[in-house]
């Protein structure tokens, strides 16, 4: 009776614990809505974290030491830290090691990890829980939060692999299309909804048959939407992916009976939903068409072949005497600044021409890079003051009044076609309008279209030149001689 009384204790400080974890979960969403709140954030996140799995850890091994538990506490604790060790063995090894160019592929690889274990605590719990005599109200409930679970997992397992391929290049970013796709797509949905009821009805002991065929089935859903899907879009894929290992986890927080889970998948879940819905407004695209098929291709130019005209070429000497010159300079950095790492020569060019009284801003495209938000990080670790780097509604407006701008490594966020071409692929997506500043630099490798294979007419105007090679030597070149 003692201990029992005990254990429910520790049950309700375990519970406590999870609260406060929540709450700390809910501050680092917060903090992470802002530059200089966002090491915060982060510091709210892991703190929450650890106090979740200590409290889970403490909770695991009192009730493995109560009667009726055929293992002992030890072997719960090394069955507990072993995979523990193992995992915090890799992400340290990880974190150190990463390039921020392979941060949208890790995440990638991250979500699907959490869906693997939406799948795998979901057939757990079918195997190892009884609930009650099948069509029972316990029962319906647990099968439906174990078949739900499995599915969102399944999808979420294999649509963030395939995500982690493309964004690696070890798959062709062009949209996989299949005939009648959507049609596909659809029939699965609705099979997967009659293996449901078979698999909560079922009183014969063969509900293991739908919930395998189900998972087949969302395995393949999960491979073929993100297939389906070009690389234009790949930004969007990754916050969706995130709002679906949210859900996947508040799945298996309903398994699991675990309060924290489900509040904490259910903020990731919302919180990338609502990414992905900005970011499918700051391409003008809606975010069932995005899901369905995409637009970015895998290089080759797409939409009407247009003859331009010719390009101008400049060199970096006669670059900097013009940001020597000028009042006023604003950079606009895409994937390219991040494949190059050039960002650290970009932040000291900055700060000589500040030095010097030139006005230096950055003007941040929402899909810019591979990830939400992959720029300001990558100009945060380079040390650029947080004040001057603005989103693209808040620069838009002044580059009529800017003498100079370095576009580094971008192309269809600066793509003037958005506006002027209805017929291309990317018409109405909202763009960093550069070409209305004095002059235009582009820094690229070559004259090569953008992620979502479309030509830029930015690269012809009579005010842009192209300063071709590697974006960190160039701009290593430009700082030599400012």
């Amino acid at each position: 009776m003692t201990d029992l009384l005990a254990s429910e204790r520790l049950a309700g400080l375990a519970q406590a614990a999870y609260i406060i974890a929540g709450v700390l979960f809910i501050l680092a969403l917060a903090g992470l809505s802002k530059h200089e709140t966002a090491k915060r954030g982060n510091v709210f996140g892991m703190t929450g974290m650890a106090i979740a799995l200590i409290a889970t850890v403490v909770l695991a091994l009192r009730q493995t030491a109560l009667p009726g538990f055929s293992s002992s506490v030890p072997l719960t604790l090394v069955l507990i830290a072993a995979p523990i060790a193992v995992g915090a063995v890799i992400g340290i090894w990880k974190a150190r090691t990463v390039e921020m160019t392979g941060m949208p592929e890790l995440i990638a690889v991250l979500h699907s990890f959490v869906g693997l274990a939406a799948v795998l605590v979901g057939y757990n719990s079918f195997l190892g829980e009884v609930t009650g005599p099948a069509g029972s109200g316990m029962a319906t409930i647990h099968a439906v939060e174990v078949y739900l679970g499995v599915f969102i997992g399944a999808v979420t397992l294999t649509g963030s692999a395939v995500a982690y391929l493309k964004l690696s290049a070890k798959m062709r970013s062009a949209p996989l299309v299949l005939p009648g796709r959507h049609w596909l797509n659809l029939a699965v949905l609705l099979v997967s909804a009659g293996l449901l009821v078979w698999f909560v009805l079922d009183d014969e002991g063969a509900a293991l048959v739908p919930l395998a065929v189900m998972t087949v089935l969302a395995l393949w859903l999960g491979f073929h939407l993100v297939a389906a899907i070009g690389g234009g879009d790949m930004p969007v894929v990754v916050s969706m992916l995130n709002s679906y290992s949210g859900w996947a986890a508040a799945a298996a927080g309903f398994m699991l009976s675990n309060d924290l889970l489900i509040i904490t998948g259910s903020l990731v879940g919302s919180s990338g939903a609502i990414l992905s819905y900005i970011m499918c407004k700051a391409m003008n695209r809606s975010f069932v068409s995005v899901i369905a098929g995409g637009f970015g291709s895998d290089g080759a130019v797409a939409g009407v072949a247009r003859d331009y005209g010719e390009h101008r070429e400049v060199q970096a000497g006669e670059v900097a005497q013009l940001l020597a010159d000028a009042k006023s300079v604003v950079i606009t950095p895409g994937y390219g600044m991040a494949v190059a790492q050039a960002q650290y020569p970009v932040a000291e060019m900055t700060r000589k021409l500040r030095d010097k009284g030139v006005e230096v801003r950055f003007g941040i495209h929402p899909v810019a890079g591979r990830l939400p938000g992959h720029m300001n990080v990558l100009l945060a670790e380079a040390k650029v003051p947080y004040d001057i780097v603005l989103e693209m509604d808040e620069i838009n407006d002044d580059f009529g009044a800017t003498d100079v701008v370095l576009v580094i490594g971008a192309n269809d966020t600066v793509n003037p076609a958005a506006l002027e071409e209805p017929g291309s692929p990317i018409a109405g997506m909202p763009v960093l309008q550069v070409w209305n500043a004095k002059e235009v630099i582009v820094f690229k490798r070559s004259m090569a279209t953008g992620y979502a294979g479309v030509q830029n007419p930015l690269f012809f105007k009579d005010n842009t030149r192209m300063l071709f090679g590697d974006a960190k030597e160039r701009v290593e070149d430009i700082v030599k001689a400012v």
